[in-house]
């Protein structure tokens, strides 16, 4: 029961909680010493637990990037000044989704619910294409939604977009990821790589074809502190329907009768992030048996993760023979000492560790339940039929290993774009927080190595699509879900 329950704990790849600051200021500077005691701090401890920090990047290499971004410190820096120009661009070297920095919860509790000012222009990013999805600025005639641009400030949108992906982590090279990101919130990813402008020169087609070039202001939010007051007694009323929705949101499964096909939408795989997420699985797949459905979408376009075994319960609906979660789990050290006290839970991890891990000749710390355990498919309401699994960047950690696990499978399709979570492994498991003693910011330290199951070679791509469908400037234009629609008509032409 011991083992079990620390199973479950480690398990789990995030956790979140709040604190308040009234003093809190985000414009306070920090001193170069401060700053770099925190730095060292945070080098040591990477050096000495991160199971893969040198996976991509020569040793010789990651010492290069630590030293220059170390004398890069100023005399002072804010918390996010520290976070974006220092950390952000030291932990993309390391090629590792898991290991990124998070501001301090006082950061946290003092945005929550502000808005500041920013770029205005939202933009759906891939490859060297920028569509304007929004603006901001409300009066303007000029940018709409469609168009294209093709620069900022003089630089080019290529320019542009490789500067961004220099701040952001990722698996590997499987950039895919980092498209999605920019896209989700491109004036907050401008804002904190680019800085703010009074003004921006912004480059755009017109609707004749031809290249132009406009000046924007920033955007700037209005204070009406009106609305807060109008807001905050709604919102009591409707938590519990805001708590409804937040569960619909996390899972869903629909079941189109005419065409005998069933969607199920898993943004998630933490029963954190949709309640009780296990035995909504099964009561899903036993609704799909009962039903006689024929055909099956699984939607992970937006699922990052979290608890493994509840990736390994739906693979078991689906996957005809045993498996295993992975070929190797292991970690470089035997728990989080000496830097016990700056790791979240630290005490408690250690001792599962203590329990969970065994040392080989290797010299690594083997998590050998992953590497051992062989999972039978399910016999119960086990899925025989068509399988179409819409991936794409945000398909990350778990969701990775589900696709690995069921790529290849006899009747099952994996459908979209290149997932963002490694397919010849990843690093995760165990992800807390390092907390930085003078910044307060965090960074999530994954502890294990993982190398998936029956393992391709490592080139750093994600899990590729067996039938791959990009973005399209009408697409995007129209607003249309090109995957879920490809995918609908594969199934209709296979019925006629």
């Amino acid at each position: 029961m011991i083992r079990f329950c620390f199973l479950l704990l480690l398990s789990s790849t995030f956790y979140s909680c709040a604190v308040s600051n009234k003093n809190y200021n985000p414009d306070k500077k920090i001193s170069r010493q401060d700053l770099q005691a925190d730095y060292n701090l945070l080098r040591n401890i990477l050096e000495k637990k991160h199971p893969s920090l040198y996976w991509y990047t020569p040793k010789d290499s990651m010492n290069f990037y630590f030293d220059s971004l170390y004398r890069a410190i100023p005399d002072s820096m804010t918390e996010l000044q520290f976070g974006w120009n220092i950390l952000a661009p030291l932990t993309q070297k390391i090629h590792c989704g898991h290991t990124s920095f998070g501001m301090s919860r006082h950061w946290g509790k003092y945005i929550q619910g502000r808005t500041i000012p920013s770029f205005p222009l939202f933009i759906k990013v891939w490859r060297d294409t920028m569509v304007i999805t929004g603006n901001l600025n409300k009066k303007d005639t000029v940018l709409k939604p469609g168009m294209l641009i093709t620069s900022i400030n003089n630089m080019r949108n290529h320019e542009v977009i490789r500067k961004m992906f220099q701040y952001l982590p990722l698996d590997g090279y499987a950039d895919n990821v980092n498209y999605i990101r920019i896209s989700g919130n491109f004036p907050y990813f401008h804002r904190n790589v680019f800085g703010l402008y009074k003004n921006y020169q912004v480059g755009y087609i017109d609707s004749s074809g031809n290249e132009k070039t406009v000046i924007v202001p920033m955007w700037a939010p209005q204070q009406d502190t009106g609305k807060k007051k109008a807001i905050k007694p709604l919102l009591k009323t409707s938590k519990k329907q805001l708590k409804k929705e937040r569960i619909e949101n996390a899972r869903s499964l629909t079941i189109d009768s005419i065409s005998n096909t069933a969607t199920l939408t898993l943004n998630t795989f933490s029963n954190g992030g949709g309640r009780h997420l296990r035995s909504f699985i099964k009561r899903s797949f036993k609704t799909i048996k009962e039903q006689q459905v024929k055909n099956l979408i699984i939607d992970l376009r937006s699922n990052g993760g979290g608890d493994i075994t509840l990736c390994v319960l739906l693979t078991k609906y689906l996957r005809n023979t045993p498996f295993k979660v992975a070929d190797s789990a292991y970690s470089i050290a035997k728990n989080f000492s000496p830097f016990t006290g700056r790791i979240k839970n630290g005490f408690f991890s250690n001792i599962g560790l203590l329990l969970l891990t065994k040392k080989r000749k290797d010299g690594f710390y083997h998590f050998g339940y992953w590497e051992r355990h062989l999972y039978k498919p399910k016999t119960r309401d086990h899925f025989d039929g068509k399988t179409y699994v819409l991936i794409n960047g945000p398909t990350f950690s778990a969701s990775t290993l589900f696709c690995n696990l069921v790529k290849g499978q006899e009747k099952i399709k994996l459908v979209g774009e290149e997932a963002g979570g490694g397919w010849h492994g990843n690093n995760g498991i165990m992800i807390p927080d390092i907390r930085l003693p003078n910044t307060k910011i965090r960074m999530r330290l994954p502890f294990f190595r993982l190398v998936q199951y029956n393992h391709v070679p490592k080139d750093g791509s994600g899990v590729l699509p067996d039938i791959y469908i990009p973005p399209t400037i009408e697409g995007v234009r129209k607003g249309i879900d090109r995957k879920m629609l490809t995918v609908k008509e594969m199934i209709k032409q296979d019925m006629q």
